[in-house]
């Protein structure tokens, strides 16, 4: 009796055992198969992306992500979709897929590139200092976070060199509405325009101009103290600078620059000439 029990536990075993490595071996097949159904559809997207056709490649770099999304592969992909829809200038496609991207894979090592991809769609948008300024501003933003974040990349490199130009964009639509204000003699609202410029945008090409507007400001409304602050701090900081040659002329009207007259050429080699003959005298 005892044989036959021992004997029907070892038939148990071995058939549990049977059971298990059909289950493994299953497993390991399907996961292999979904591997090279992943890897398929990946150089899918790839050949798609090189042949110009972004929108079946996004879709072939989706369904990889899709067919298994504990590979390798998947945050690859993922990424890779993104940049087909930025190839082509769709922006907003590339934006909502980078986005997802950050949500679903925050510890993924091509992070600093999701995020200055990022950056760059919103950065390619910029039309001028006139247009809507998400775009800028959203630039901005995720250039800052990118150069906070992964200083010593070379994105963060090409960041803060993009981060320049868009200050220039913003201090110059600054100065555009302070001119604007200024000819329309509304003194506040341009004073205030042309302080934000050397405030917050001191870095930019327009800084000078924005100190000379402050003393043309001033003086005219009749505030010559405060004219005369500004017109010292361009002098001091810009002395060359035509706008602080033009901040001089406020305050001496009488003022003109000294031009050196340098001799003409042709008088110069007429004189030498004559000096020439004389000395055959």
């Amino acid at each position: 009796m005892k044989i036959n029990n021992i004997f029907n536990l070892i038939l148990i075993v071995l058939l549990f055992v049977s059971c298990s490595k059909d289950s493994v071996k299953k497993s390991i097949q399907k996961e292999k198969n979904l591997d090279l159904q992943v890897l398929e559809a990946y150089e899918a997207g790839l050949e798609s992306l090189e042949n110009g056709d972004v929108l079946f490649a996004a879709k072939k770099f989706n369904e990889a992500e899709t067919l298994f999304p504990q590979s390798i592969w998947a945050p690859k992909s993922a990424l890779m979709a993104a940049y087909s829809y930025y190839a082509q200038d769709y922006y907003d496609d590339a934006i909502a897929e980078l986005e997802r991207f950050k949500r679903v894979y925050p510890t993924s090592s091509n992070l600093d590139y999701a995020n200055y991809l990022l950056a760059l769609c919103y950065y390619e948008q910029i039309v001028d200092e006139k247009k809507d300024l998400n775009s800028i501003i959203n630039a901005r933003e995720n250039f800052k976070i990118l150069i906070q974040s992964y200083p010593n990349t070379e994105y963060a490199l090409d960041a803060e060199f993009k981060l320049d130009l868009i200050n220039d964009i913003l201090a110059s639509k600054e100065m555009y509405i302070g001119r604007y204000y200024f000819d329309k003699k509304k003194w506040i609202p341009a004073i205030n325009r042309f302080k934000s410029v050397v405030d917050e945008y001191e870095t930019t090409i327009y800084v000078e101009e924005a100190l000379h507007r402050l003393v043309e400001v001033y003086y005219t409304i009749g505030l010559k103290n405060e004219a005369q602050k500004y017109a010292k701090l361009l002098g001091y900081n810009y002395k060359s600078s035509k706008w602080y040659e033009k901040s001089f002329i406020i305050f001496n009207k009488e003022y003109k620059k000294n031009k050196i007259k340098k001799p003409k050429k042709r008088k110069i080699f007429f004189e030498k000439f004559k000096f020439l003959l004389g000395q055959n005298e």
